[in-house]
């Protein structure tokens, strides 16, 4: 089902955007004795889909989770049996929340993702408000480590906008620190994230980002085809995209 589900994801990434691109040099190395928590900001309905679509590519030894309105599972019940978990938007869901995913995360091959933000917010609105849930999580789970992740969909020179990523260096629990204290630590570090990946996203360089789905390419339509047809006359090679940098990164 999970394996399903993100071959589904990923065909429905690459169908809507030009590409989906990590940021250099990539997801931080992790030891693989401890579990991992992956937590980003929210601009967007597609941030689940990204996660469920590169799981795999990216942990793929770890098993995967993540938290869902109630509402939601309750409306799409096989979520469950793809790692999904239903929470309440109140006090009494946020407790039910750390111990679902405490009991999820008392093994060191599982990772949770969670858009910390908690509601859709644009990428560069500041601060972010991270809600404190992956904070007290955070703190509370023997051995976790914290990896901020920061999302974007902007529009560079093709019909279809792009999808990016940046990972940020990981965050762990300091000896007698107070989860108010970690709480204002993940965001900056999250927002520290969030603003190298603003900037790489302004730049449109493709060669600052690793291509892991490649999307679909052109204007399509009758103009794609006329395009074509132009190229095979003059004797030219087809290219798709309006930017060359885009079409020598690929």
């Amino acid at each position: 089902m999970v394996r399903f589900f993100s071959g589904v994801m990923r065909r429905q990434l690459g169908g809507s955007f030009r590409a989906v691109r990590i940021a250099r040099p990539g997801l931080p190395d992790l030891p693989p004795d401890r579990p991992v928590m992956v937590y980003c900001n929210h601009p967007s309905w597609w941030d689940p889909a990204v996660a469920i679509a590169l799981h795999d590519r990216l942990f793929p030894t770890r098993a995967g989770f993540g938290p869902i309105e109630a509402a939601m599972l309750e409306k799409y019940p096989f979520m469950a049996r793809i790692g999904l978990f239903g929470v309440t938007p109140d006090r009494r869901g946020a407790a039910a929340f750390l111990r679902t995913a405490g009991v999820l995360l008392a093994r060191p091959d599982r990772v949770i993702w969670i858009t910390a933000q908690g509601h859709f917010a644009d990428p560069r609105a500041r601060p972010l408000d991270l809600r404190p849930g992956a904070a007290h999580l955070l703190a509370r789970a023997p051995g976790l480590i914290a990896v901020p992740l920061a999302l974007e969909y902007p529009f560079w020179s093709e019909k279809r906008p792009e999808a990016l990523l940046r990972f940020g260096a990981p965050v762990e629990t300091r000896a007698g620190e107070a989860t108010a204290d970690l709480a204002v630590r993940m965001e900056a570090a999250l927002t520290g994230c969030c603003d190298d990946l603003a900037a790489l996203s302004m730049a449109r360089d493709g060669a600052a980002f690793e291509t892991v789905i490649g999307g679909a390419r052109g204007t399509g339509g009758v103009y794609g085809v006329w395009q074509r047809g132009r190229a095979m006359i003059s004797g030219r090679r087809f290219a798709p995209d309006h930017a060359p940098d885009q079409e020598a990164e690929r």
